[in-house]
């Protein structure tokens, strides 16, 4: 069998979208009301002949995802908070949550997400403000990516993509498997009682993952061994950070070239075609058991460190056994880092990233979109298990 034919019949993953709307998002701006946060000013809005436009918004985004309806599953929320706009459009819709008041309100947004949170999805889309931003920064975990349709009065978050329709294109890129950059954004508010006495006191209230717009693609590569030590040494560099920002765990290191230039780097001998483990004080588990592994992580909070190993793109099964699914299972995968420089995943062209556990059940908890650090403080989004879709 050919390997073009293979790859045909290899079968597809559906891309999970968690979709919540804010319907009266931006409601009050038209009116000068200054937001619309409170159920009296949205009742005001409404009074004064205001027409809610965050559904309109992300019927613009969603339309840049028609032509990939068949691979898109949107989990959401019910009604105009988001499963009329998605079922208008023809998407195969699956309704999470069902909210109970006449207007919706920050707790129906903060339930629906944490039913996307707990069932599982690739990514978040929302369309709102900062306000909406605000509810949902708390119950996002680090490891999802979350993108803003630009919908509300107060856009000063850094959460959004600069039109609904460059969200719906940020949002295409991820189903077609590309390496969408990700990066910590801020939300934040404003007061709004404030803002209508004439006072603009805007506060921090914490950072989302997004999927930023500019994107790497096909970029020329760097070619030479010089080039690529500094990459290696950038990715050594920011690896170091993480471990001094949490110097209460053990770091578990796994094998490849790449994770020995970085223990190289840290002055720190590494078993090349093994695993080791650098405790939190500073004590190094060379060369460790499956077994030994297991008992450490199950008495200490711990960080696995990985990268791809061979040509085809295997994270885990191939020269790391160690990590049995019981010990990748202890750790979690938000616990999990994979590393590597961006030449080395072109080297893939567009293969998703494998993981061979012999735990079927736990490879396919292990599918999605994860983050691979690709250098100092820079990372992208990969597919694992996912098979690329290239356009044409």
């Amino acid at each position: 069998m050919s390997f073009e034919s293979s790859t045909a019949e290899r079968q597809q993953r559906t891309f999970v979208l968690g979709l919540v709307i804010n319907p009266y998002a931006g409601i009050g701006g038209a009116l000068a009301l200054k937001g619309s946060d409170g159920a009296d000013i949205r009742a005001q809005a409404l009074a004064q002949g205001a027409i809610p436009q965050a559904n309109n918004k992300t019927t613009v985004a969603l339309s840049q995802l028609i032509d990939y309806q068949a691979d898109i599953l949107i989990k959401t929320a019910s009604g105009q908070m988001g499963a009329q706009c998605a079922e208008s459009l023809g998407f195969d819709t699956q309704v999470c949550y069902t909210h109970p008041n006449t207007q919706t309100e920050a707790s129906d947004t903060q339930a629906a997400v944490d039913i996307f949170v707990e069932q599982g999805v690739d990514c978040i889309l929302f369309a709102g403000g900062d306000g909406t931003a605000r509810n949902i920064c708390a119950q996002v975990p680090h490891h999802i990516p979350v993108l803003g349709i630009p919908a509300g009065c107060k856009i000063h978050s850094g959460v959004y993509a600069i039109t609904p329709s460059a969200a719906g294109c940020v949002i295409a890129d991820m189903v077609l498997g590309k390496l969408v950059t990700v990066q910590s954004a801020e939300v934040r508010d404003i007061d709004e009682s404030a803002f209508r006495e004439g006072k603009v006191i805007a506060k921090h209230f914490g950072e989302l993952t997004v999927p930023a717009q500019l994107q790497y693609v096909q970029s020329v590569k760097m070619g030479g061994k010089e080039s690529d030590e500094l990459v290696l040494a950038d990715l050594a560099a920011y690896i170091q950070e993480l471990r001094d920002d949490e110097d209460d765990c053990s770091w578990i290191m796994g094998s490849g070239s790449t994770i020995d230039f970085m223990m190289d780097e840290w002055g720190i001998e590494n078993t090349l075609l093994g695993v080791d483990v650098i405790t939190a004080s500073g004590e190094v588990l060379a060369d460790i058991t499956a077994s030994e592994l297991l008992e450490h992580v199950q008495t200490h909070r711990a960080k696995l460190v990985i990268t791809l190993i061979g040509g085809q793109g295997h994270i885990l099964g191939r020269g790391n056994q160690q990590l049995s699914p019981e010990v990748i299972r202890t750790i979690g995968r938000e616990n999990i880092l994979i590393v590597a420089t961006k030449t080395k995943l072109q080297h893939l062209e567009g293969r998703p990233l494998i993981c061979d556990t012999s735990d079927p059940e736990l490879d396919t908890q292990l599918h999605g979109y994860m983050e691979v650090i690709t250098g100092y403080n820079d990372k992208v989004l990969y597919p694992v298990g996912v098979e690329y879709r290239s356009k044409g």
